[in-house]
């Protein structure tokens, strides 16, 4: 066993750059050296409670085990263990941008997945490939390594670990979707592969068919996977932007009478809800907002795109003003203008296409309070689309490391 040891010189000067003693015991003439014990105590005690407790700091201690250093060499440290941007690209991995795409097995189809991956064991040795690439990391601490210790469940390993720093228990699974689950990893691969296999999205009553699931089972892996793609990193578009705003909700036309609401066509939020999208590149980001009013929208548009990059809109209102701080170029669809030389917003508005066909016809309903996470799920694989459907399936693996419980899903805003 490695011999573990406290690095305390680190510690006392945490504690040093934190703790004014001079709070504490003031400063006394030189007769303080002379006095007993018991005299001190009481200078203390009198500094510290008597008077106002409000002026007493609060320290905070730091983490022990990032104080933790082994003597064995070849470990390496990984803390903390946080996810990057997102980063499209055929040989790195989104979050995890050190660990590339192609270190394990890259399916060509869903009947090649299921034959590969037909056990339990093949599936987690797929995803431990994915995830480690041979050096398992506890999610406690980071530290990694190629021998931590393997736990036996009835003389027999079945991908659980003892981490050799921190002595705490973990699986590939720890801090994943897939972490407590009682559905086998074979169904949530299923799952998975329908979800970036379907071009407009698959809803849950056909998953939980597929799969052998209840369909609020499938709901639910549905939420999982789409709140683990969804894209919350900061990040800057500093290209050719096309901007724009859509309206997501029925029809009025097309509900029944006594559930009509009068003057809600064009661009009233009363029935619908309002989604503000920004494409760059080939990459395009989505937004739930309140209104597209000028003070909604303008926000946003400077805190993601540089200043004096080329910005491409319609003629809506919610835009006036932008040209101070970037190129701003106006298509006025309303005057049958829907191209002023290379600049329009037909990326942006075919990425709304695809969104809204979803909605109609595979999805149906979606509830205001959960559409953030049917537009991540498009944008998502909108970005992914110029990769192979194996990378596609890979990547989202990778990318499954933000665990979302049932309670949070359904409670209200």
């Amino acid at each position: 066993m490695a011999a573990i040891k406290f690095d305390f010189t680190s510690c006392y000067e945490y504690y040093d750059s934190q703790f004014e003693y001079e709070d504490f015991v003031p400063e006394r003439e030189s007769t303080f050296l002379s006095e007993t014990c018991e005299d001190i105590l009481r200078v203390i005690f009198k500094n510290t409670c008597a008077e106002k407790v409000s002026k007493t700091k609060v320290v905070q201690f730091p983490d022990p085990v990032k104080l933790l250093t082994t003597i064995r060499k070849g470990v390496s440290k990984t803390l903390p263990v946080t996810p990057k941007f997102i980063i499209f690209n055929k040989s790195i991995m989104a979050k995890h941008p050190n660990i590339e795409l192609n270190t394990t097995s890259i399916f060509k189809s869903k009947s090649d997945m299921t034959k590969t991956l037909n056990t339990e064991k093949a599936c987690r040795e797929h995803l431990e490939k994915l995830r480690w690439d041979g050096k398992p990391i506890c999610p406690h601490c980071g530290s990694q390594r190629e021998n931590h210790y393997k736990i036996n469940t009835r003389g027999e390993f079945r991908g659980r670990y003892k981490c050799k720093d921190c002595r705490l228990p973990f699986s590939v699974t720890v801090g994943t979707i897939f972490e407590k689950s009682q559905i086998p990893l074979q169904k949530w691969f299923e799952a998975i592969f329908y979800f970036v296999l379907g071009k407009k999205g698959v809803s849950s009553v056909e998953l939980h068919r597929a799969i052998g699931v209840t369909q609020k089972s499938a709901w639910f892996m549905l939420s999982r996977i789409r709140n683990s793609v969804g894209n919350r990193m900061d990040f800057e578009f500093d290209d050719i932007t096309q901007v724009d705003e859509t309206y997501v909700g029925g029809k009025n036309k097309n509900r029944s009478k006594h559930k009509k609401v009068a003057n809600t066509q064009g661009r009233s939020g009363e029935t619908k809800t309002v989604v503000f999208g920004m494409l760059s590149q080939g990459l395009v980001h989505t937004k739930v907002i309140k209104n597209a009013e000028k003070d909604t929208l303008q926000p946003i548009i400077k805190s993601k795109v540089k200043k004096g990059s080329v910005l491409v809109s319609d003629g809506w209102s919610g835009y006036s003003g932008l040209n101070r701080d970037y190129d701003h170029k106006i298509i006025k669809h309303s005057h049958g203008i829907f191209k002023k030389g290379p600049y329009h917003t037909n990326g942006i508005e075919g990425f709304w296409s695809l969104l809204k066909r979803g909605i109609i016809g595979v999805y149906h309903y979606v509830s205001p309070k959960h559409l953030y996470l049917y537009c991540d799920e498009f944008s998502y694989r909108y970005n992914i689309r110029k990769l192979s459907l194996g990378e596609q399936f890979n990547l989202t693996l990778i990318n499954s490391d933000e665990r979302l419980t049932y309670r949070d899903l359904i409670s209200d805003w």
